[in-house]
């Protein structure tokens, strides 16, 4: 069993493969899978498309498919993860924030901020 972070980071891995490749989810993957790392990418992957629609409203000139593919899939994660409601938002945003710093750039960190940071405040208005 692994932690839950680590479990978010297989996901984030599994469906950056996903995301380039096309392939089926896991099958670019050397290690075992972390049965939670895989509900959670498959269904981010089964929502994809509107989790992307949220993502394209939330940004500021950008559309989902010009991000990164590191910062695509870890707003994806994390949309999906503010959506069940299952962690307090600051972990969610937190988890994203950081895997877009290692696995990208400090700017790609401050875009994936700003982006749930909007998404976060829209969804608290409407409640």
């Amino acid at each position: 069993m692994i932690s839950r972070r680590q479990a978010r980071r297989q996901a984030l891995i599994l469906l950056y493969q996903w995301d380039l490749s096309g392939a089926e989810l896991g099958s670019q993957y050397p290690q075992e899978i972390d049965p939670w790392a895989r509900a959670l990418a498959e269904e981010v992957i089964a929502n994809a498309d509107d989790l992307d629609v949220r993502i394209t409203a939330a940004s500021v000139g950008w559309t989902a498919d010009r991000l990164g593919a590191v910062e695509r899939n870890a707003l994806r994660v994390a949309i999906h993860e503010l959506d069940r409601g299952e962690v307090p938002p600051e972990v969610a945003i937190d988890e994203a924030v950081t895997f877009a710093k290692r696995y990208s750039s400090d700017e790609a960190g401050r875009l994936v901020n700003g982006i749930l940071g909007r998404i976060q405040r829209e969804e608290a208005a409407r409640k």
